[in-house]
């Protein structure tokens, strides 16, 4: 089948259908299993509350710059809300804020000049009324305090589920940050954050759409481009200047290292370059590309060491800079579908030890 893919640029817009070659495995044939370099886990959390299912889903990462060891991670299980874990990987708060599948997290500037930590999550209690779930995080004790739930797409929309969610800086005047929610139909929707009344609240803007199931997906401020997963079919860039047009980026099959399912996105920016990461979930790897020319610099697994490694991973992510000894150039985090004989976890890695496995500049 063709890698088809149909983009909506905003409410009602329509654009041409772009057609390039794909090789998704279909009909049962089994997947390829593509060199990658071991990397393993230096970390890893305690497991989420809900066994015996698939339930821990999406990290995000909140580095202390005033004392990296101290950062924090927020992790979701899916089933059931949201955890915060210190990186010892024990659990510092856990919010039972329901379904909750993707999260992210942005510190935001108030308007009366405070800086908070807002997390930020895809709320799919309801199934056919995608929402956007917020929170605070407290950096020094590590609750969470729910702002809300709030749904965001125009009165009248066909039902969809919300699924893959990632922020993005502020784009407009008196913005906290940008949401981009990615509905399971292959849409992604982008709101703006705004402080109102005390709350926060999103205002649908614009959307983008692709021909079949999405859902990782992550924005690179210095360039202004959100990357998205479509699952059985590859990587899209999509400027996030003017309309909204996707732009091909790597492809499912050999040549590009991924594996459908295509699953999580995360960005490692360092200064005159920046590195994609992506979780190739068909053969329980992880791909890394030059997020400017989109070459493939290498893939690696979670395996070997006094930890397990992982398996199915749906989300990652990935902050550069120094967490403490364990972690002295950055924090890699990877969901591990399978943490058997305890439930679904997430594991922690050394970007330094992933960098120095790839030879990355």
């Amino acid at each position: 089948m063709g890698w088809r893919h149909l983009v909506n640029a905003g409410p009602g817009a329509m654009l041409p259908a772009v057609l390039l070659a794909g090789c998704a495995t279909t009909g049962g044939a089994p997947r390829p299993y593509l060199p990658a370099i071991d990397v393993p886990a230096r970390g890893e959390t305690q497991p989420v509350g809900t066994a015996r299912a698939d339930a821990a889903d999406d990290p995000a990462i909140w580095r202390n710059a005033v004392d990296p060891a101290a950062s924090l991670i927020v992790g979701t299980d899916k089933k059931a809300g949201l955890y915060v874990y210190g990186l010892d990987g024990k659990v510092r708060d856990f919010f039972a804020a329901g379904a909750i599948n993707n999260v992210d997290l942005r510190e935001v500037r108030m308007a009366d000049g405070t800086t908070r930590i807002l997390v930020a999550a895809s709320d799919r209690t309801d199934r056919s009324d995608p929402r956007i779930a917020l929170f605070w995080l407290d950096g020094a004790t590590g609750k969470l305090t729910e702002i809300g739930s709030d749904t965001f797409l125009p009165a009248g929309h066909v039902p969809a589920e919300a699924y893959g969610f990632c922020l993005g800086g502020s784009l407009g005047q008196n913005e906290l940050a940008r949401a981009y929610v990615v509905l399971k139909d292959g849409t992604v929707a982008e709101s703006g954050l705004y402080e109102k009344d005390g709350r926060i609240v999103p205002d649908f803007l614009r959307q983008v759409k692709f021909a079949s199931q999405s859902e990782g997906c992550v924005v690179d401020d210095a360039t202004g481009t959100l990357f998205v997963a479509e699952e059985d079919v590859g990587i899209w860039r999509v400027p996030l200047q003017g309309e909204l047009k996707a732009e091909a980026f790597a492809r499912v099959g050999a040549r590009d290292g991924l594996v459908d399912d295509v699953e999580g996105l995360a960005m490692a920016r360092l200064p005159g370059s920046s590195w994609l990461v992506a979780s190739s979930q068909g053969d329980n790897a992880y791909a890394v590309f030059d997020s400017a020319s989109g070459k493939l610099a290498g893939r690696f697994r979670i395996n070997g060491g006094a930890i397990d490694g992982t398996s199915d991973t749906d989300g990652i992510e990935v902050v550069l800079g120094d967490f403490g000894p364990q972690f002295p150039e950055g924090l890699f985090i990877a969901q591990d579908g399978d943490n058997a004989p305890d439930a679904q976890n997430f594991k922690l890695l050394s970007w330094r030890s992933i960098r120095q496995a790839l030879g990355l500049d």
